[in-house]
Formats: structure tokens, C-alpha cells, sequence
């Protein structure tokens, strides 16, 4: 029997290990072993069921808290498990955006689509933008293209800071006010550093396409009615949402993929610090001092820990993985007294630019955004701290990032001044988000160059081609699939399991 090792229990982890099981079951002679550093596993998927002193629970999502229904990987892996109808829609009715200009929140336009107005209407009536502001935006109408890309050349090959493509389609306020907090906030990347080839490679094809960010957004609201009337929801069918998560939580994910595993297949609570070539195979050392064997390895860590593992196996591959900046983050989970919060809660959202020099990068109001996350009569806010521009504010003690965070819902909500939060939680990710700076595709390029020639290795995660959940479960399938090819083993596996209801 062939068996793969597996460092890292987070999303990308833990696909990888469910896809070695699931070829397990299909017939191949071959098993895993997932070794995790922390005691749970998960990665940044932690969900907690926190009880509220007068009676009722919270159910607080200290990562990620939902996946985009656009992306497959995230369904198809909960059909197989058979949870999908635990999938619950984020609850559209609520769904508003508040950006902090001043001391006011100011609602997101209608038509704003990431950054691109696609109303005229909203554009001319709100107050976030300055009327220059709003006339340089509308001349990405009539701009020509930076250049025009010879044939079979990608966004890659013409990869642009966001700062640098959205100041010189649309002006600096389009970036200062939505692009920078929207779009840079998904990745808490810094504008001037954030690559688009590697992040949002569709506003470079759109240029390119359409000669217009705004045309070409255009196109694409036309294209999402055209299918929205196409597939209208099934009478008493979930409604469609953007945004999905589970109904306890989206921890019952990966703990769903662990039980698939079979948790005597984990090791929790133990770090791998030295990997090395066996014959034919690989050895791990262990913090414990065990050694565990086997014939083929897959690092999923984040970059900075696959740094140090990987500096005897190909030294250039960890110079490559060192280049990759990863940033630190806080979230802070707050519940509030309905009465003590009089302000209203039909929104998803604010989102705090980096121009206005505050602590926090967003606040998410958790109890309107989703159903059954709150008691009644209760308000679950989370707030976002970190960021490429305040890693410093990481330096504070638990308690005062609570109070931060409180002092900043006063501040722009006007949650009462004396009023304290019934439950709080923090969860801190230390070197969690890696930053997809210029040329990222191309580091990403030249670390798979270098190891697809090693037999029975891969690398996978979030540093490499997506940071989303999705895009971490796909990258350990694939290290799956190269390991597997690597011990000439094959897999067909079926476009999708029928397990579990649809």
C-alpha cells in the first residue's frame, strides 16, 4: 500500500486527504496520514457555539465565514458528504454595504459592481464620491486601452498593481473609496502592492475585451440577468445567493471532511519540523520526535512554514516561498443587547478604506447577515482588525481589541456608550493571509517548475493560485493527483460523486 503524508489540517489539508480516501474506496492501494500543529483541525475554518448568559446561543465563525456559490468546489464536496442542505443562502433581504466616510457610513451604490459604477442614477446621487470624483470615474468610458495584448498573451503577461490599473481607468477616489476596501480588503492586501494577474485577472481581460471596466461590467450584469431569468429559484428551493455558508457554522465543513478521513488518520497536536527523502519515499520528523514514512508528501501549510520545511528538500523552492509576504489578522466577535444597539440592522457589512486611518478594516453584522446566528432580541457584530497598514495593532492585549472594536461600534453605529458586549471572542491569524504582490503567477510558475520533476511531492494552499476555500480545497486535490501520477497510480474520478442530497 502506497501512502501519502500529508502536513497541514486546514481546507486545503483535508481535501487533499479526503480525495486520497475517496480513491481509497474507488480501489487504489493507498492511505494518508494528515499531521496538524495545532489540536483541532480546520486551519482558519473555527466555528464556536457560544452561549449567551440569559439563555440562547451564538454560533461564531472566527475565519472565514461563508464561500461564494460561483466557485463548485465547496458544494460538490458537501454533496458527497451529504450535507449540503445544511448550505444556508446569506440572507439577501439585508444585503447592504456601509462605507465609512468621515464619521458617517454612507451606503454602497447601487450598480457598483467590486469598483465599477454600472447606474448612472446612484452614481450621480450619492454622497460618497466628490462630483471630479465621479466625472474622472465615468471617463474609463472613453479612455483607450493601456495596449493592446498580441495574441496568446494572458493578464499575466501584463500583470498591473491594483492602485496602479484602478487610478488610471477610473481616478484615485474609485480606488481610495471602494476598490482599495472592497476588493484589496478580500485579499487585506496593500493596493500598491496587490497583483491583479494573480488576484482579479477579469478587470485586465475586461480592458482588453471591452476598452471599458465599466463596459465590460456591463456585460457582465446583463449576462447574471440573462441567467437569473434563465434559472428562475424552484418553487421552495433555497433562493440563490452570492455568498453560502453552513448552518452551524462553516467549521461543519472541514470537520465533515475529517470524519470522512477518519480522525485515527490525524495527528493533531504535533508539527512536523524536518522533511527529508527516504529511498524512494519521504520521512517527517515530528516535534514529539516520532518519524513517520511514506511514499509520497504533500505540504499544505502556509507559505512561511513551508519556508523552513522545504530549505533541505530544493533550496530554491523556500527562497521562492519566502518571497511570498503573508500578513497577520485579527477578528473580534461581539454580541450586544438589542436595546443597546439603536441603530438599523439591514445590512451585511461596513467597510472602512484605508484613507480614513481607523483601527478596523470591516465589521461584519453577523446576526443579519445569516439566520440562527443570534438569540433573539440579540445583535452579533465581528470586526476585522490587521491589515498590511496596521500589523502593529496585533500587538494588543485580547481585551483591548474588544474594546477597540466596541469603541468603534460606538463611534459609527452608535451602539450606547456604557454598554458592555454580553459575549466576546477573539480569534488571531498570525502570518495567516499571504499577500499576492507583483509577479506573484510567475513565483507560482517557476515553485511548480521545480517540484513537478520531484517524485511524489507537492505543495498546496492559499499561497499559491487563489486564497478562497474553494480554491484551497481544489489546490489539494490537485497535489493529490500529481503525488498519485508520480506512484503511477491512476484515478479517474467521476465528475461528481451522486452521494447526499443536491
Amino acid at each position: 500500500m502506497k501512502r501519502i503524508i500529508i502536513i497541514g489540517g486546514g481546507a486545503a489539508g483535508l481535501g487533499a486527504a479526503y480525495k486520497v480516501r475517496r480513491a481509497a474506496e474507488a480501489g487504489l492501494d493507498v492511505d494518508c496520514v494528515v499531521i496538524e500543529k495545532e489540536e483541532r483541525v480546520g486551519g482558519k475554518l473555527v466555528t464556536d457555539i457560544l452561549e449567551d448568559p440569559e439563555g440562547g446561543q451564538y454560533v461564531v465563525d472566527g475565519g472565514s465565514d461563508a464561500f461564494v456559490s460561483t466557485k463548485p468546489a465547496v458544494g460538490r464536496i458537501a454533496r458527497m458528504l451529504g450535507i449540503a442542505e445544511e448550505m444556508v443562502p446569506a440572507r439577501e433581504e439585508n444585503k447592504k454595504t456601509l462605507i465609512v466616510k468621515g464619521r458617517r457610513l454612507i451606503e454602497l451604490p447601487d450598480g457598483i459592481m467590486m469598483f465599477a459604477p454600472t447606474k448612472l442614477l446612484p452614481l450621480a446621487t450619492t454622497s460618497l464620491y466628490s462630483w471630479p470624483g465621479k466625472f474622472r470615474m465615468a471617463l474609463d468610458w472613453f479612455l483607450p486601452r493601456k495596449e493592446r495584448w498580441a495574441e496568446g498573451e494572458s493578464a499575466q503577461d501584463h500583470d498591473e498593481t491594483l492602485e496602479a490599473f484602478v487610478v488610471r481607468r477610473m481616478g484615485r477616489e474609485a480606488l481610495d473609496r471602494v476598490a482599495e476596501p472592497l476588493v484589496g480588503g478580500v485579499h487585506a492586501s496593500d493596493p500598491t502592492q496587490m497583483s491583479l494577474a494573480a488576484t482579479f485577472p477579469n478587470f485586465l481581460e475586461m480592458e482588453q475585451e471591452f476598452g471599458s471596466v465599466i463596459r465590460g461590467f456591463l456585460n457582465e450584469r446583463k449576462k447574471r440577468e440573462e441567467m437569473r431569468k434563465k434559472y428562475p429559484p424552484k418553487p421552495g428551493g433555497k433562493p440563490w445567493a452570492f455568498f453560502n455558508t453552513f448552518h452551524r457554522g462553516m467549521q461543519d465543513l472541514t470537520d465533515g471532511m475529517a470524519d470522512a478521513v477518519g480522525r485515527e488518520r490525524i495527528k493533531t497536536g504535533v508539527a512536523a519540523t524536518i522533511i527529508e527523502r527516504a529511498g524512494n519515499g519521504w520521512k517527517v520528523t515530528l516535534d514529539s520526535g516520532e518519524v513517520v514514512e511514506g511514499d509520497a508528501l504533500i505540504v499544505a501549510t502556509e507559505a512561511w512554514a513551508a519556508t523552513r520545511l522545504m530549505r533541505d528538500v530544493d533550496a530554491a523552492i523556500s527562497d521562492l516561498l519566502a518571497s511570498i509576504p503573508c500578513s497577520s489578522s485579527a477578528t473580534v466577535s461581539l454580541a450586544f443587547r438589542e436595546e443597546d444597539c439603536p441603530f438599523d440592522t439591514r445590512w451585511f457589512g461596513i467597510l472602512s478604506p484605508m484613507v480614513e486611518d481607523r483601527p478596523i478594516l470591516a465589521v461584519t453584522l453577523s446576526s443579519s447577515k445569516w439566520p440562527d446566528r443570534a438569540p433573539s432580541g440579540r445583535v452579533l457584530l465581528r470586526g476585522f482588525i490587521g491589515g498590511p497598514g496596521n500589523q502593529h495593532l496585533l500587538e494588543a492585549t485580547d481585551d483591548e481589541l474588544v474594546e477597540t472594536i466596541r469603541t468603534q461600534l460606538v463611534e459609527l453605529l452608535g451602539v450606547r456608550a456604557d454598554a458592555q458586549p454580553l459575549i466576546a471572542k477573539v480569534y488571531r491569524w498570525t502570518g495567516g493571509m499571504p499577500q499576492y504582490t507583483l509577479g506573484h503567477l510567475d513565483r507560482v510558475d517557476e515553485i511548480e517548475r521545480r517540484s513537478a520533476p520531484v517524485t511524489g511531492l507537492a505543495l498546496a494552499g492559499g499561497a499559491f493560485r487563489g486564497v478562497g476555500i474553494p480554491n484551497c480545497i481544489e489546490s489539494g486535490e490537485r497535489a493529490v493527483t500529481k503525488v498519485l501520477t508520480d506512484l503511477g497510480l491512476e484515478y479517474d474520478e467521476p465528475k461528481e460523486t451522486r452521494r447526499g442530497p443536491r
